[in-house]
């Protein structure tokens, strides 16, 4: 396997364990997504496609389509991230992910942050990847 398929690859892996992630939070342990939530899954979800088949084709080419996404993703990400260190601030109705703080790794990682690291990682695979495209 050529290194930009590996690069694909994992982008694909990164934004599928965040889209399955997603599910388990709100499928399995029925926690209901907020408003913030939702926009951050319509940004993520489509990049498991987006990667995936571009990881089949070998098509480094998709940082153009990806990166306007994850970009997005980690601007409502960082927001959100930021929404939950005001006590008062709310990200839906029913106050959202700033009353219900699922925390793992001993408080420091929340759903939000978690969102903000996969959108991060997949962000800085695509400008590798238009780095690899643009010196082409």
């Amino acid at each position: 396997m050529d290194r930009h398929r590996s690069v694909l690859t994992l982008a694909t892996t990164i934004a599928l364990v965040a889209t399955t992630g997603s599910l388990y939070f709100s499928e399995v342990l029925g926690l209901v997504p907020c408003d913030l939530c939702w926009i951050q899954r319509i940004l993520m979800y489509p990049l498991v496609i987006v990667f995936g088949v571009a990881a089949i084709e070998n098509r480094i080419g998709v940082w153009k389509t990806a990166l306007p996404l994850s970009g997005l993703g980690i601007l409502a990400s960082t927001y959100h991230v930021y929404l939950q260190f005001q006590p008062a601030a709310s990200c839906s109705i029913g106050g959202g992910c700033t009353s219900i703080q699922y925390q793992t790794a001993g408080g420091v990682l929340t759903i939000p942050r978690l969102a903000l690291i996969a959108f991060v990682l997949v962000t800085g695979l695509s400008l590798a990847l238009a780095l690899v495209d643009r010196q082409r």
